[in-house]
């Protein structure tokens, strides 16, 4: 094994290390303010921490790491400040609020290792941020192009998201209806469609380069659509709007696409 190796695999230990410490922070504000909000802002900004520290010490082509640094920077930060305003406006996380209701007196255990698998698949995603920025060939590629373009629109799309949500929320008819405002006529979950499809950017940034190692950066999107579609995200968030909506959330789920945008559907 080579020294550069080496160097490689010590570097993606102390990130990893790095993730799980953040991911200890989170669960001792967590039981210690009882806001679950927190963890995911801790953990956006511990993911983009991860990423551009990940950027520096790579060694591919510096214009690649540059748009790299820029745009792990956006994403980080937008969605870290986004999600902490939220939590700061004393909105309490219904996921989260539910898995510790349902652990009982093991919560406090079963959240810890909880969120060290978060910190799994944060490390997963600075893995992608790394391979990237790791990538040697020239730049720009067209599948750099099209990379930085996708990771673009899904900023601009979530953050449109996330502020239609926002509005929405403001209005005396929000404690009882459901969102159908701007991107949400389209799909029940557009902020977690663009999550998903920025990290759908990093693969392109990655794979033009000589080295194998680029093609791990796939495991970002495919591990980000199972968590949100299948795990952590939508499942639990609309058992939450049934129990919460009744007949009214249900009937959104006959017209509107859960996850991709889409045309909506008469109901019949």
């Amino acid at each position: 094994m080579s020294g550069k190796i080496a160097m490689d695999y010590g570097l993606l230990i102390i990130l990893a290390i790095g993730l799980s410490l953040f991911m200890v922070a989170a669960w001792a504000i967590q039981r210690k303010t009882g806001a679950s909000g927190w963890i995911d802002t801790i953990w956006s900004f511990s993911v983009g921490i991860g990423g551009l520290v990940a950027i520096i010490f790579a060694d591919g082509a510096f214009e690649r790491r540059v748009a790299a640094f820029l745009i792990i920077a956006i994403w980080s930060i937008r969605l870290g400040s986004h999600i902490g305003s939220r939590t700061k406006g004393g909105g309490e996380d219904p996921r989260y609020a539910k898995l510790v209701e349902e652990w009982g007196a093991k919560a406090s255990r079963r959240l810890f290792q909880f969120l060290q698998i978060q910190a799994l698949a944060g490390f997963v995603l600075v893995l992608a941020i790394y391979v990237a920025a790791s990538n040697a060939a020239p730049f720009p590629t067209l599948l750099d192009g099209l990379g930085i373009a996708i990771a673009l629109a899904a900023l601009v799309g979530e953050a449109l998201s996330d502020r239609q949500l926002a509005q929405f929320r403001k209005k005396p008819e929000a404690r009882t209806e459901v969102c159908e405002d701007g991107l949400w006529r389209y799909s029940r979950h557009p902020n977690y469609f663009f999550e998903w499809l920025f990290w759908c950017a990093w693969p392109l940034l990655a794979i033009t380069g000589p080295s194998p190692w680029g093609w791990s950066a796939l495991l970002a999107p495919v591990l980000m659509y199972w968590l949100l579609v299948h795990a952590s995200g939508i499942p639990p968030l609309e058992a939450h709007m049934l129990r919460s909506r009744g007949e009214k959330f249900r009937s959104l789920q006959r017209r509107v696409n859960a996850f991709f945008p889409g045309p909506r559907k008469e109901e019949v």
